[in-house]
């Protein structure tokens, strides 16, 4: 791979810490949402609901400059079940990026519940009302998204181990700071 880049793009480097956050805050705010029924209840639906909109277009441009423009390969001395490991925990983030929210949409439409975002957009229903669909779907949703908090923090302990353990640049690869600044010794 002698086209690989070295580092992830800017832009590509930008979706992923602002898609990390927004999927930690979605993961608590979901947690939150089926643990109450005070009045911040609704709000919080409001701010899932159009966080998982916005998750969804993102995660699909993501993708996109995933696919053009690559992404850095892992060092040459990585074990190759570790190399497979990264290949398939990201696939599977990927997979649950795209998966939640569908989940997510479909389950309110089986519901016959509106699906109105942020600045009153409504995206109208694709699925017809189903009792039976709402709660397989919710289900679903409310499992995978326990699996995927799992993926995320397995994700997050692999960046802390390349990053303290290994320290073998993966981690720099993503990091927001730049190359330069972070690769200066402690003083």
């Amino acid at each position: 791979m002698t086209g690989a880049p070295h580092r992830f793009s800017p832009i590509q480097r930008l979706l992923h810490w602002l898609m990390a956050f927004c999927i930690i805050a979605m993961l608590f705010i979901g947690v939150g949402m089926v643990s109450t029924v005070a009045p911040k209840y609704l709000p919080l639906i409001l701010i899932h609901k159009t966080l998982g909109v916005a998750l969804l277009i993102l995660v699909l441009a993501r993708l996109a400059l995933r696919l053009r423009l690559s992404a850095p390969p892992l060092p040459a001395d990585l074990p190759p079940a570790i190399k497979l490991g990264a290949r398939l925990s990201h696939l599977l983030l990927y997979g649950f990026m795209i998966v939640m929210p569908l989940l997510g949409l479909g389950m309110l439409w089986a519901a016959a519940y509106p699906v109105v975002l942020f600045g009153g957009i409504e995206i109208p229903a694709l699925l017809p009302q189903s009792d039976r669909a709402h709660t397989l779907l919710w289900n679903a949703h409310v499992y995978l998204g326990l699996a995927f908090f799992a993926l995320v923090l397995l994700h997050v302990a692999a960046a802390l181990f390349h990053a303290l353990v290994r320290r073998d640049d993966v981690f720099a690869t993503i990091s927001p700071l730049p190359q330069e600044e972070r690769m200066k010794p402690a003083e």
